[in-house]
């Protein structure tokens, strides 16, 4: 982290150099030029960018742990349209990283750019359902403007071959990364996420394990038994993306005005957090303005309230007026390196573990194993939530596990454990995740979120206008495949059938 702004530096340098460099060709070509460089210079890049995609405040509304008070949010009432391709792009440097990897046989480059291509197809295919993949990022070489689209079938499919592909190369080359600021080059921790990350995919199609070209749920055995994966409770082999207070290196909501106006928290995940008198409250929520000139202790579960996320938005400003509402901590948009961006860690590894225990899949310790969750995002807080450690150390985490309410042992059937585990698995991706707990409550339901009586189930997004306007035979067909030509948010892809 330390050379964090060099690599940054070299990375868009570098890319500035090949962007001039196409542009020039349009008019001569020069022989004394530099058209390659070496990957490190693109890995800082890509990493940047992988790390804080989908991330931000649209999943919070979504998730019902945040609303809007000044006007209505999309997300918020699940009446959002269309989503947008511009990951596509990020995609486009991946691509560059693989050819000068290829280039100049530099492997662990490769395996990186097999990981980051298979994140974001994952969420790709999950956000909208057919997309572009065999075909995607190949204009420059290829001359391919007008990708055909794949079916999520086989996405997801090749998703998983890419990511196996990358642990083999990894586990044979522990040579050291350059340009890496994630796990500062360390190549058996980048393959500890890569695994961790195959078995997250195969979970996502347990609907579909007799609908592939092979068993999910042998796939993830196999995985789980034979291969290394995240499993420090501390986080340090955690994949994610830690920010410093330089210009362009902190966290992306620091200074952001959004949270002084009318955002504040949901009381939907407010209430969650005080049923089950769970203290990451304090690490996430302000005390409401009433409960602050009150007295009221940080630590008192009575001094947070949230907006009822499905009523007018006049209702709950109005509620807000009153000083009857918390909002979302401050440090999160006034501390410039707040807490680390993670893409999967030691918490969601720990409950996609205890979910295949429940299913048969594997075979453990279900209570061991969900109680290692819990404590690794504890920890997390303890660790990043600056002068509230005291809240979410050890001993608190130890205090809430034995509450029945929380424990699984409080749990009278194995759907009511499925639902701790989810419920465990959304608590711990405030700010985290983007939308995989939403992923997650549409694959099994839970964790339950309101809402009004006249809205759908929203599945997917539609595809992004710029498709319709120059891939149109090519999206055209992805929808009359998928859904009769008709895209439709409340219509379901085929991994959730």
């Amino acid at each position: 982290m330390k050379l964090f702004n060099k690599h940054i530096f070299l990375g868009l340098f570098s890319l500035s150099i090949m962007t001039s460099c196409q542009k020039l060709t349009e008019v001569n070509v020069n022989p004394n030029e530099a058209t390659t460089t070496h990957p490190q210079a693109l890995l800082t890049k890509v990493e940047w960018d992988a790390f804080r995609t989908w991330h931000g405040t649209s999943p919070l509304y979504t998730l019902k742990m945040i609303v809007q008070t000044d006007g209505e949010n999309a997300n918020q009432i699940y009446n959002w349209q269309r989503g947008s391709f511009e990951q596509y792009g990020n995609l486009r440097n991946i691509t560059k990283m693989t050819e000068e990897a290829e280039r100049i046989g530099a492997e662990s480059y490769l395996a990186l750019a097999k990981f980051f291509r298979a994140y974001y197809f994952y969420n790709l295919t999950l956000t909208f359902g057919d997309v572009p993949y065999s075909e995607a990022a190949k204009g420059e070489n290829s001359a391919i403007f007008a990708p055909k689209y794949d079916t999520q079938k086989d996405v997801l499919v090749g998703v998983l071959k890419e990511l196996e592909e990358a642990s083999i190369i990894l586990k044979k080359n522990n040579n050291t990364i350059n340009g890496d600021i994630i796990y500062g080059g360390n190549s058996g921790n980048w393959n500890k996420l890569v695994n961790s990350f195959r078995l997250k995919v195969l979970l996502t199609l347990s609907k579909k394990t007799t609908d592939l070209p092979f068993n999910a749920a042998t796939e993830f055995s196999k995985i789980f038994t034979n291969e290394s994966r995240i499993t420090d409770v501390s986080g340090a082999e955690d994949g994610q993306l830690v920010f410093l207070n330089q210009e362009g290196n902190r966290y992306p909501e620091f200074n952001s005005s959004g949270y002084g106006s009318g955002m504040y928290m949901d009381s939907t995940f407010i209430q969650r957090l005080q049923d089950l008198k769970d203290p990451r409250l304090f690490a996430v929520a302000t005390q409401t303005r009433l409960g602050k000139e009150a007295g009221k202790a940080i630590n008192d579960f009575t001094a947070y309230e949230g907006g009822d996320p499905i009523v007018p938005y006049a209702q709950v400003n109005a509620k807000a007026v009153l000083g009857k509402l918390s909002k979302v901590h401050e440090r999160f948009y006034q501390d410039p390196t707040a807490e680390p961006l993670v893409l999967l860690g030691c918490s969601e590894m720990q409950f996609i573990l205890a979910e295949a225990i429940l299913k048969g899949w594997i075979t453990g310790d279900l209570n061991a194993t969900y109680t290692k969750g819990v404590q690794a995002s504890f920890k997390f807080y303890e660790k990043y939530a600056k002068n509230l450690g005291t809240y979410t150390n050890e001993a608190q985490a130890a205090k809430y596990l034995e509450q029945n309410s929380v424990s699984l042992d409080g749990a009278s059937s194995n759907e009511q454990k499925l639902e701790r585990i989810l419920m465990q698995k959304y608590l711990r991706s405030f700010h985290q995740g983007g939308y995989s707990a939403y992923f997650d409550h549409l694959r099994t339901g839970y964790p339950s979120f309101r809402k009004s009586a006249n809205v759908k189930t929203a599945y997917r997004w539609m595809y992004p206008q710029d498709e319709y306007n120059n891939n149109t035979t090519n999206v055209s067909d992805a929808i009359k495949s998928q859904f009769g030509g008709n895209d439709n948010i409340n219509l379901q892809t085929w991994w959730l059938k």
